[in-house]
């Protein structure tokens, strides 16, 4: 295997060193906030926002307010994009069935799917206004039948954004926090004396919000990993530079530490790709944040096949996977780690980041080897139960169930299965043996 990186970002341990600063950082803060509650969100909200409102929760008239400060234009864009939302999370939840079937004669199994019943929805919003990530949770959340949602977004510039703002009441937010970061996220998970613990956090955010859903996982249930925005652009020679760059600082712009990756079999595209992105920073707007990125953990990555792209695809397990080559479905068909697939140049990931109808809370650092991104189906949880409905699949039942356990010497599990042998069966089984 010949893979050659023309690029390489921050190492492995550079970046471990920043992951256990940041665990140190957050691990105090939601003692904190688990300690002095409100008192401890307040403190925080002042010395990473500057914003202490005389309460965090809006009121109806303050949403009204807001919102009515949306233009018509921006206000019908954002029905437009929620729309899709809906509409591919209804398809979903559409696919999902109870099911209730009778196995053998007298036994009964099935499953409910019964939404969770209280969700926090972190909105991030401090350096950019994530409209389109109140859609991607709230809406969702209301599509999967969720009876309490909690939204939180930190203040942008001093105070709520109203299109963040109404894009959370539209979606079906109940209640609707100005808070940002770890103390909006500590705050829904752990509680505090004004604000009611909820049982599942969703919601992307940067590295410090990723690692407080991490630690507090196992409190409350989340959705997945969602740290920093990750992109991978898979590239032949079937496309140019341009696209190439601007798909990769499309998503650099997110922050300070987002990934992005050219993974290309043609050493042509990838030099003139890296000639472009130089051209692009000099008039991108973002470029501040972007040229950061893309210097601190920016790859170019050259393999000799297709089925060297698709190995290292795979081993990288990118958030954002923009697939541009001339066999993008044998991509589709072939790979199996990923957050989301956008398949050919006329496809892009911000499409799919604000109104297409995909979900764009996805997995980040890897955890695409193991989960997919946030769907209708996280706001769901799938409950079996069981009914023995005759006198002989009771004693038929139990005379099995009473020798499995004996087999594994518990005496106590094999008498609940006897008591019905006995009962329901007839048969006398004395205490302690197993059935016949």
């Amino acid at each position: 295997m010949a893979i050659r990186y023309l690029k390489n970002g921050k190492t492995e341990t550079a970046r471990a060193e920043d992951d256990a600063q940041v665990r140190k950082n957050v691990e105090e803060i939601l003692t904190s906030i688990e300690r002095e509650g409100d008192a401890a969100v307040r403190a925080l909200s002042e010395k990473f926002d500057n914003y202490s409102p005389s309460a965090f929760r809006l009121s109806a008239s303050e949403i009204d307010a807001l919102m009515a400060q949306v233009s018509d234009r921006d206000m019908e864009d954002l029905k437009f994009a929620q729309e899709q939302v809906r509409k591919f999370a209804q398809i979903q939840r559409d696919s999902m069935r109870d099911v209730e079937v009778e196995t053998l004669p007298g036994v009964l199994l099935g499953h409910k799917n019964i939404p969770v019943q209280s969700v926090g929805c972190y909105v991030p919003g401090g350096k950019f206004p994530m409209v389109a990530s109140a859609h991607m949770s709230v809406a969702t959340a209301s599509v999967a039948g969720v009876p309490r949602i909690v939204a939180a977004t930190p203040p942008f510039n001093g105070a709520p954004n109203p299109a963040v703002i109404a894009a959370m009441h539209l979606g079906g937010a109940h209640e609707i926090y100005v808070l940002g970061g770890i103390q909006a996220v500590g705050a829904m998970a752990l509680g505090t004396q004004t604000i009611d613990p909820v049982h599942m956090l969703v919601g992307p955010g940067n590295a410090y919000v990723a690692e407080a859903k991490r630690q507090l996982y196992g409190r409350v249930g989340i959705d997945l990993f969602a740290g920093p925005t990750e992109t991978m652009v898979i590239a032949d020679e079937s496309v140019d530079a341009e696209l190439c760059a601007t798909d990769l600082l499309g998503q650099a712009e997110h922050g300070y530490n987002s990934p992005a990756v050219l993974l290309t079999n043609s050493e042509k595209l990838a030099r003139e790709t890296l000639s472009e992105i130089d051209r692009l920073l000099t008039i991108l707007p973002t470029a501040d944040t972007a040229s950061v990125s893309w210097q601190d953990y920016g790859e170019v990555i050259v393999c000799d096949s297709y089925d060297e792209m698709l190995e290292v695809a795979d081993d990288i397990a990118s958030e954002h996977v923009q697939v541009m080559t001339d066999r993008d479905d044998w991509f589709l068909e072939n790979m199996t780690c990923y957050g989301a697939l956008f398949l050919g140049a006329r496809t892009n990931v911000a499409n799919g980041d604000k109104v297409i109808g995909t979900n764009h809370t996805l997995p980040t650092k890897k955890a695409g080897r193991y989960t997919g991104g946030l769907w209708v189906g996280k706001f769901l949880k799938t409950h079996s139960y069981q009914k023995v409905m005759t006198d002989e699949a009771a004693a038929m039942i139990g005379a099995y169930g009473s020798r499995l356990c004996m087999l594994e010497g518990f005496v106590g599990h094999a008498e609940q299965c006897n008591i019905r042998v006995r009962r329901y069966g007839g048969q006398n089984v004395p205490y302690g043996e197993a059935a016949e």
